[in-house]
């Protein structure tokens, strides 16, 4: 099992960046593919991006590819997400993810685990 909690949210003018964290705990982050989801306001929760174990492979939604980066360190059990070039569309509740079994799925079924969230607003 592993326990995560998200931080790094806040308030950040379009155009701008913020880098979210995701640490874990537990001796077995390096063991999970992770991702990360947002939800907006009245909107479900959607896949941003994912990364396998090894850092090796990664995945991203059309909306934030080439604007966001998922990336991890494991020997801190850390995940992250950089952000560059925000829109107020990507003002969310951002979620990082935990997944026990092989590939980068982009449905929430796909994981295991889940974070409490860190609120991003982006103004205009």
């Amino acid at each position: 099992q592993v326990q995560l909690v998200e931080s790094g949210g806040g308030l950040v003018q379009a155009g701008g960046s913020l880098r979210l964290s995701c640490a874990a705990s537990g001796r077995t982050f390096s063991s999970y593919n992770m991702g990360w989801f947002r939800r907006a306001p009245g909107k479900e929760r959607e896949f941003i991006a994912a990364v396998t174990s090894n850092g090796g492979r990664t995945s991203y939604a059309d909306s934030v590819k080439g604007r966001f980066t998922i990336s991890r360190d494991n020997a801190k059990n850390t995940l992250y997400l950089q952000m560059n070039n925000l829109k107020p569309e990507d003002t969310a509740v951002y979620y990082c993810a935990a997944r026990s079994g092989l590939g980068l799925p982009t449905p929430v079924t796909g994981y295991n685990y889940w974070g409490q969230g860190t609120q991003v607003t982006v103004s205009s």
